[in-house]
């Protein structure tokens, strides 16, 4: 059998020239909702019952809902503030909850059973109302006793004491005065119920700071504050002593006029970090609030997974909303986006290149978004050069956390930062190579550069360059997972160094494909300190699903990565690996990962765009065919790289046809 090596041909050795499209309006999407209507609605006739089917989560995990506003004159699903709920919508909920056994409990029966005291009820739901409208005491607190039900209530500190004559711009809907929210008086007669527990929604983080250079608003709680008069960023000291005056001043307010300090932070936006969650436990509010839609389990505390209510959603549809959540696998769909498309000596140009990828990802509607973080203009896959603001190599433009921003914001995307693990070239020969993956050669260990310039996975310096890159990406930009580059390889013939033993004793494949994951397990550790919800892929050639014995020159193993990565992401790449015919090889592709339990499940077929042997475009036609045979021969999640946004290839309306969300029928309900 012949001896497999990585492919010497880079998908991103192509690249396009850059042409003009359309200019960009910059947006922050803020969540928040509209002030109440002033009475409660009569009682529905009878309860809704509860869709046959629901998978209810076990009573170690609860769900928690997220309310904003609550409107007896709202109507229908078409309201303008999509968070708001009908009172009598509501009232349906509540019936809803009491017919079909969800009990809504409150945060002492959580940590009681977390304590090892009373378990909860089977079906436990945390009901949870923010922003401290006026309409949690007007419409909301007259059903919490009707139906003694208890609930959470997070107002925003600093509009609790905001002066006479202060507006808030509010989701676009207009300007939030004080009239609009719960008063001091209000919560404390709440409070003194026994139903209600306060929280605190932080003192004045609902709001966004400027993020980047560009000048976009990011969730105050999270961002380093640019500066656009020197071009820095907020130091760490800083940003941590900003967190911790507001969350201090945001408890203490509480304590002076309710005589209780809050155990509860409610993250704005619910967006959080292990930092913030940190300063919030010293601060004595061990319980903190993002929002993940997930069942969430009762021993985690920190940044607990909650269910937006918004939509005026109907109770059949929140029954479906929470059952998806619990059971559906939605299809991930995914474009593959080389950074260095958008990127151009001239701002301007800049500019309108994100605007025809924006435009361009919005019409296509895929579920995900690879986006390099790294800068690659020469193709070879080695970074020299990044993305985004760090410690040890040049930053070609501080880019990435403006086009991440605008793709999840504006095209509703996740993205993904698609990085190398050790392919970074440090921009110095001597250190570079004393840092360097090496190969036993006559008798000496010398640098291996069979394809990538790669960093040595064992060296302790190396390492900390690695995890100091991925930090500092996880502190500037906002995203949603990480993709590990193709480069997270080693050969038989490497590691003969740094590996810990005796000089020049190569290390087997299993402790090399140890090494790898491992590496990867900390990187990620690293990255959720800053982003907590961040999930991971692994690039691996298909020759490794195909011929597992390649283990043996790649270091990486199939069904390993399927239990080690959030997905694993096999270049489906027929004409890359010089296949005759390229259907035949992707079935055979398809059925070896069926092979394993939960193969399909966790894999997402990547496929080319790009015929790298001639090169010319696959024709998009063809392309389609690829992933409809692939939907038929059971893959569930499946993309393509690259994307040529500038050219206009993969046919937009062609590629939207197979790859859309809107084809998942799980996506099609949700609020």
């Amino acid at each position: 059998m012949s001896r497999p090596r990585p492919v010497t041909v880079h998908p991103h050795s192509v690249r396009p020239g850059l042409a003009g499209v359309g200019c960009v309006l910059m947006a922050l999407i803020l969540a928040a909702c509209v002030p109440s209507g002033p009475s409660v609605a009569a009682l529905p006739d009878a309860p809704v019952p509860l869709p046959p089917g629901l998978d209810r989560p076990a009573a170690t995990k609860i769900t928690i809902l997220s309310y904003h506003d609550v409107r007896s004159d709202l109507e229908g699903e078409l309201d303008g503030d999509r968070y708001a709920v009908a009172t009598r919508r509501l009232i349906e909920h509540f019936d809803w909850f009491l017919a079909e056994g969800l009990t809504p409990v409150s945060v002492d029966q959580v940590l009681n059973a977390r304590s090892g005291g009373a378990p909860l009820p089977a079906n436990p739901i945390l009901l949870v109302f923010d922003d401290g409208l006026k309409s949690v005491y007007t419409e909301v607190f007259p059903l919490l006793k009707l139906y003694d039900y208890p609930a959470v209530v997070a107002p925003v500190g600093s509009w609790m004491d905001a002066p006479e004559g202060w507006s808030v711009p509010y989701d676009g809907l207009g300007e939030l005065t004080r009239e609009d929210l719960v008063s001091w008086d209000e919560l404390r007669a709440m409070q003194a119920s026994g139903l209600v527990e306060v929280a605190t929604h932080t003192w004045d983080l609902h709001q966004g700071v400027r993020g980047n250079p560009q000048g976009n608003e990011q969730p105050a709680a999270v961002t380093r504050i640019h500066d656009p008069e020197t071009g820095d960023y907020e130091d760490d000291l800083p940003y941590r002593e900003r967190i911790r005056a507001d969350l201090a001043l945001a408890a203490d307010r509480i304590e002076e006029e309710l005589g209780r300090r809050p155990r509860i932070v409610v993250w704005p936006y619910g967006e959080y970090s292990q930092v913030t969650d940190s300063i919030a436990r010293s601060l004595g509010m061990p319980i903190t609030m993002g929002l993940v839609p997930r069942p969430q389990p009762v021993d985690e505390l920190a940044g607990m997974g909650r269910f937006v209510i918004t939509g005026n959603i109907q109770v059949p549809d929140l029954a479906w909303y929470l059952r998806r959540s619990f059971n559906a696998l939605s299809p991930i769909r995914v474009i593959h986006v080389d950074l260095d498309y958008v990127y151009d000596p001239d701002p301007d140009q800049i500019e309108r290149n994100l605007d025809a990828l924006v435009e361009r990802i919005s019409t296509i509607q895929p579920s995900h978004i690879y986006l390099q973080a790294f800068a690659d203009p020469d193709g070879d896959g080695t970074a020299r050069s990044l993305y985004f603001p760090n410690r040890h190599l040049p930053m070609r433009a501080d880019l990435f956390n403006r086009v991440a921003w605008q793709l999840r914001t504006r095209a509703g995307v996740s993205v993904f930062a698609w990085m190398p693990l050790l392919a970074f070239d440090l921009g110095d020969s001597e250190r570079n190579d004393a840092l360097s993956v090496q190969r036993w050669e006559e008798g000496r260990a010398v640098p291996s550069r069979p394809d990538y310039r790669r960093l040595s996975p064992w060296h302790p310096e190396a390492r900390r360059i690695i995890h100091d890159l991925f930090e500092d990406l996880a502190i500037h930009a906002a995203f949603d997972g990480i993709l590990f580059h193709d480069d997270a390889y080693l050969n038989d013939r490497e590691d003969a160094a740094a590996f810990p033993g005796s000089p020049g004793r190569l290390p087997t494949a299993r402790e090399r494909t140890d090494a790898l994951f491992e590496l990867t397990s900390e990187v990620m550790e690293t990255v959720r300190r800053f982003r907590p919800e961040a999930r991971s892929a692994r690039n691996l050639y298909a020759r490794v699903v195909l011929e597992p014995e390649s283990e043996e020159w790649f270091a990486q193993n199939f069904p390993r990565s399927l239990e080690h990565y959030d997905h694993t992401a096999v270049m489906a790449m027929p004409y890359m690996e010089n296949a005759r015919r390229a259907w035949p090889w992707l079935s055979q592709l398809v059925d070896r990962v069926a092979d394993h339990p939960g193969g399909l499940a966790g894999t997402v077929f990547e496929l080319q765009a790009v015929d790298w042997r001639t090169p010319a475009p696959i024709p998009t036609a063809e392309l389609v065919e690829w992933m409809t045979r692939l939907e038929q021969a059971g893959a569930i999640h499946f993309g393509y790289y690259p994307d040529d946004f500038i050219q206009g290839h993969p046919d937009l309306w062609s590629i939207r046809s197979a790859l859309s969300v809107e084809r998942d029928p799980w996506r099609r309900r949700l609020p």
